[in-house]
């Protein structure tokens, strides 16, 4: 708190007068009376700052950068006093704060179904577009339950693609995924409380807690993302439907005693 706020303070709080709180703060009874005047000099800065930034939205350095084209003689440290005290300064959008998870540390089940592993990952096809997949993974024995690869997978797609997973492959108990805005999402969430699947969410910045289908990601990385080139989302979509069958069918694991997935669940 500021000293003349604490003269304010205990001047409307105790009902003192203006001369004590300013003898019990140590500050000088003129400080209440002083105003200050803006010098002639940032007065012309404010005029030049008003000019370049017009009737639009204007950041601090772009505004710099235009009064010093216009007037070159102008420092920068002089603009930028001027502009953050004249209340010319954009406003700043808070992020907003993630509610972090209590530690989820990974439980292999002994049965299939009981938690699914998802993860998202990114790419590039030829043409420099982006592409993104969803990989899901069973924790029982690391089966790849399925690939989907789409310019854009938002919560809705999501959904779509899980149903139609559950559908031939059964429904899980539980979903481990991170923090990511489209698990967050309430139409995620919906969609998991309607089908009584519990979500199993890892805790900030703790990717190990979802080790199993990070591990699966660098294997399918480097054996397919970083193997192929992709003309299109459905080539990229077939090399991942191609692999994940030798994946399940014909790889061995280390951590299931050298079997495939398919011979672990058998």
């Amino acid at each position: 708190m500021q000293k003349q706020e604490q003269v304010t303070y205990l001047e409307d709080t105790y009902k003192v007068s203006h001369a004590w709180a300013c003898s019990v703060v140590s500050v000088s009874r003129t400080t209440k009376y002083y105003q200050k005047k803006m010098p002639a000099k940032d007065a012309q800065i404010k005029t030049m700052i008003e000019q370049v930034i017009g009737c639009s939205r204007k950041g601090r350095n772009k505004v710099i950068c235009l009064v010093q084209k216009k007037y070159p003689h102008i420092s920068g440290s002089k603009i930028r006093r001027v502009y953050e005290q004249e209340g010319f300064s954009l406003h700043r959008r808070l992020k907003r704060r993630i509610k972090n998870q209590p530690a989820n540390p990974i439980e292999i089940p002994l049965v299939a179904n009981q938690e699914w592993a998802m993860d998202f990952m990114s790419d590039t096809l030829e043409n420099g577009r982006k592409f993104r997949t969803l990989n899901v993974v069973d924790h029982f024995n690391r089966a790849c339950m399925g690939i989907a690869v789409a310019h854009s997978l938002p919560s809705v797609r999501v959904i779509e693609y899980l149903e139609r997973m559950i559908e031939f492959q059964g429904k899980p108990r539980r979903i481990r995924t991170d923090n990511g805005p489209e698990f967050r999402s309430k139409k995620f969430q919906a969609w998991m409380s309607e089908q009584q699947i519990t979500w199993s969410p890892i805790q900030k910045g703790k990717p190990q807690q979802n080790g199993i289908v990070e591990r699966f990601n660098r294997t399918f990385r480097e054996d397919v993302l970083d193997a192929y080139l992709f003309s299109s989302v459905a080539h990229a979509q077939d090399l991942a439907d191609t692999w994940k069958q030798d994946y399940n069918n014909r790889r061995p694991h280390q951590s299931l005693g050298y079997q495939t997935p398919s011979e672990y669940a058998a």
